[in-house]
């Protein structure tokens, strides 16, 4: 078998870490990764949050199947929140299915992958839950041929170029909010130890890592899981987020995802005090109702969430916030609705993740009534994304004529003219795209530089900048 592999990815930004990884694993035993059709290894890094995602796997998976003709040993992997709940049950609806791992199976997918493809016959799960955070082996040496980005079947483009790195600091979550799998796809929750979490951070920016995200189910309540507290970690989050903030070199810190009822003022006031921690947050409110909260489990109302909201924009006032909402949760009125479209408006989020509720299996919620029709829920969802639609454009065209610092990932994909438009974001997360002649920094490679631009023009969903001097 010829080892080489094509990692696609679903969902949230920990599974793209997770692939990342997987990626710098598998090449330093020596497999290339390459384009879809070159290779003899898929990897499917999954996500069932929300029912569609996990329809799509089983969608992609015949599809790659299709690449066995002419190609006898092909195999596959399965990874991620899906293989978890489905387990063994891929190897008999796809017999080219040879590895099915969950999230804390990872660490043991490379050898697995070696073994596999020295043995074709063989066939292996990894899908046990560790007690401790299971740590992953160092491979953070640049590799002679770096891989791609992993990339994200759900957002359409890679959520990250080579300047910028995702770092994970914990695994699982203990909420077991009414709605949510997550507890029971990827375990109760496991804070990583802070030193190898440091050790991570210094050494990719060591490697030329410029901005660091830190991933965690939830972040805020890193250090206070039991595993942590017996094993001594002696560490919280706002300790934790200083310590990384504090590493020479490191240009921007941010961090997701935060549950509201966990963060800590100590982080709210991290923003104004910290100059690489990035003015963004992903703060989830779900839904705008206190009688829908309490329904879902997520231990604050809407007056706590408020209060979050202002002390961060007290502390940091240039505060960007994004977050996630759920339609037609059952028992929701349109009373319930009104208020979560009140929510979007006071708050101003720039931008939401908004889903239907789907009921997830084994959750609490499938076992609530009245469950909110589909064609109410889904009639909903549009206001909703129309009303957020309307505000994120609102937020964009206030930004016209103002400087930002944009940090390049990789050439748009539409292409204006004669010369080239590039993609990057801004200190607040921002899409911004960039018309840069080549020659702007004498033959170099643009994907990983800053440049100051000014900001031109407002689109839908992203901006458009003029450069303000040379890339650096």
């Amino acid at each position: 078998m010829d080892k080489t592999f094509h990692i696609i990815t679903f969902g949230c930004q920990m599974n793209v870490g997770d692939s990342d990884w997987l990626a710098r694993a598998l090449c330093a035993r020596g497999w290339r990764q390459v384009a879809e059709r070159d290779a003899w290894l898929f990897v499917v890094n999954t996500c069932s949050v929300r029912e569609k995602p996990e329809q799509k796997v089983y969608s992609e998976l015949g599809r790659l199947a299709a690449y066995q003709r002419g190609k006898p040993g092909l195999m596959a992997a399965v990874g991620g929140c899906v293989a978890q709940q489905i387990g063994a049950g891929f190897f008999d609806r796809f017999p080219f299915v040879r590895l099915v791992f969950g999230s804390d199976g990872i660490a043991g997918a490379p050898d697995a992958l070696d073994e596999l493809a020295a043995d074709p016959k063989a066939r292996k799960t990894l899908l046990d839950f560790m007690a401790s955070y299971p740590e992953r082996e160092d491979v953070l040496s640049p590799l002679a041929e770096a891989p791609a980005p992993a990339f994200d079947a759900d957002a359409g483009e890679p959520d990250a170029g080579p300047a910028q790195a995702f770092v994970n600091i914990m695994q699982g979550c203990d909420n077991f909010c009414a709605y949510c799998i997550v507890p029971y796809t990827r375990g109760r929750q496991k804070s990583r130890a802070p030193e190898a979490v440091l050790a991570e951070c210094r050494a990719r920016v060591e490697q030329g890592a410029r901005e660091i995200t830190l991933l965690g189910q939830n972040v805020n309540s890193y250090g206070l899981d039991p595993s942590a507290q017996s094993g001594g970690l002696g560490m919280g989050f706002a300790q934790l987020l200083r310590q990384v903030a504090a590493i020479p070199g490191l240009e921007r810190l941010r961090f997701t995802t935060s549950h509201p009822k966990d963060i800590d003022p100590a982080v709210i006031r991290a923003f104004g005090e910290l100059e690489n921690l990035c003015p963004a947050l992903h703060l989830p409110l779900q839904a705008g109702s206190d009688a829908v909260l309490r329904r879902m489990g997520r231990k604050y109302d809407r007056s706590k969430y408020l209060q979050i909201v202002q002390d961060l924009r007290v502390a940091r006032p240039d505060m960007a916030l994004t977050t996630d909402l759920i339609v037609g949760f059952p028992g929701e009125t349109e009373d319930d609705f009104a208020q979560t479209l009140e929510m979007m408006e006071r708050v101003g989020f720039e931008s939401s993740f908004s889903f239907r509720y789907s009921d997830r299996p084994g959750v609490a919620a499938v076992r609530m009534t009245p469950k909110v029709p589909g064609d109410v829920a889904q009639e909903r969802l549009l206001r909703l994304q129309s009303l957020q639609n309307g505000i994120t454009k609102q937020t964009l065209k206030r930004l016209e004529g103002r400087e930002a610092v944009v940090l390049l990932e990789a050439k748009s994909r539409r292409q204006d003219g004669g010369t080239p438009s590039w993609r990057g974001r801004d200190e607040a997360g921002r899409v911004v795209n960039i018309r840069l002649e080549d020659g702007c920094t004498s033959g170099r490679e643009l994907a990983g530089l800053m440049v100051r631009a000014r900001i031109v023009e407002a689109k839908n969903h992203s901006l458009i900048g003029e450069r303000v001097g040379q890339p650096w």
